[in-house]
């Protein structure tokens, strides 16, 4: 079964602490190290990657965290093609515009992602090239330093790096003099996680 984003993070948090220490973390250090006060929501985070056999429970034990092989993991999965993506224009939305095979470790099974293709040469500063495929998580919120797909004063695509203090939200082109937005004016459609080029054959 596929696993969330948090649920991945609480696995990688247990891999790499049994990696160090040659034991399994309490509760209490998974929590600290994903910044996660409740030892509950821990606990159902374990709990999930018992229940979906990626782990098992030693019992009468204080670290009775067990990793275990793992169900199989697909190498591959699809992603729907939605729309055509170009700067400073409206995102086009495509009804029937397919699908692209991608890594699974891209966007693992569970996560909600799509492709967006790249028309013209308005992203050529961002690196990105006529007929690319931008690969997207659907998501509205995004943390300061992470490149997002955002749509300006509900009409104008952008690809930048959202930069966020205590006072103001900005983004940063590639490259470009920063543009400093009122959030209002900002509405983030999802956060990029790659991107697929397709070259031509001879």
């Amino acid at each position: 079964m596929a696993l969330t984003r948090r649920q991945r993070e609480v696995l990688d948090v247990i891999r790499e602490f049994i990696g160090t220490n040659g034991y399994s973390p309490s509760l209490e250090e998974i929590g600290k190290s994903l910044g996660l006060s409740s030892v509950a929501t821990v606990h159902k985070h374990v709990s999930h990657l018992v229940a979906k056999g990626y782990a098992r429970r030693i019992w009468n034990q204080n670290r009775s965290i067990e990793l275990t092989p793992g169900p199989e993991v697909p190498l591959a999965r699809s992603v729907p093609v939605v729309g055509l993506l170009a700067a400073g224009v409206p995102i086009v939305t495509v009804p029937d515009g397919g699908t692209v095979v991608i890594a699974a470790g891209l966007a693992p099974e569970g996560l909600k992602a799509h492709a967006l293709r790249v028309v013209g040469d308005s992203l050529l500063p961002a690196a990105m090239r006529d007929g690319d495929l931008v690969i997207v998580e659907e998501r509205v919120e995004a943390a300061d330093g992470e490149t997002v797909v955002a749509i300006l004063d509900e009409s104008r695509s952008a690809v930048a790096t959202l930069r966020r203090d205590r006072d103001r939200t900005w983004l940063e082109a590639h490259p470009g003099e920063p543009l400093t937005v009122s959030p209002a004016r900002v509405e983030i459609r999802g956060v990029l996680l790659g991107l697929v080029r397709r070259y031509p054959k001879p």
